[in-house]
């Protein structure tokens, strides 16, 4: 055993350098490479952090502007649609007066156009009457002859 323990030694005496070179570029490594490369990571975290949170921020307004957008585009539509239907009733409106003189107008010119046709058959009646008493007398002569009395009266 005492054996193995001298060769352990050896090898720990023989190993000391390896170490201590390996500590040393440890430490080496540590303040030069691994220190740094901590604070770029770290600064690299609190950049993208910080992006992210501006991200979020422009995010969060965007879509605040994108809401008071759109209730003013429902607040215009609702108007444009207010004064749509209000030309609509404007529109019916004088649709139905219009429609109501010129119903006025035909009624008006019918009753006239009625007054006439009643004046014209009338008158009709009157030629038709006395047209027939002209045949009716030239009826009654030639019958009876040319030196009979003739009734010059209304005969129905």
């Amino acid at each position: 055993m005492g054996d193995i323990f001298s060769r352990l030694g050896r090898l720990f005496v023989q190993s000391a350098p390896t170490a201590i070179f390996v500590f040393v570029l440890l430490v080496i490594l540590d303040r030069l490479f691994f220190r740094r490369l901590a604070e770029v990571l770290s600064e690299r975290e609190a950049r993208t952090a910080g992006a992210l949170e501006r991200a979020r921020e422009q995010a969060a307004l965007a879509e605040t502007r994108a809401r008071e957008y759109e209730a003013a585009f429902q607040a215009v539509r609702q108007e444009v649609y207010r004064q749509r239907e209000a030309e609509r009733r404007k529109a019916l409106l004088e649709h139905e007066e219009a429609v109501r003189k010129a119903r006025g107008e035909t009624e008006s010119r019918l009753a006239q156009m009625q007054s006439e046709l009643g004046s014209e058959i009338q008158r009709a009646k009157d030629e038709l009457r006395a047209a027939s008493e002209g045949l009716a007398r030239e009826i009654i002569t030639t019958v009876l002859g040319n030196g009979a009395d003739v009734p010059t009266g209304g005969t129905r």
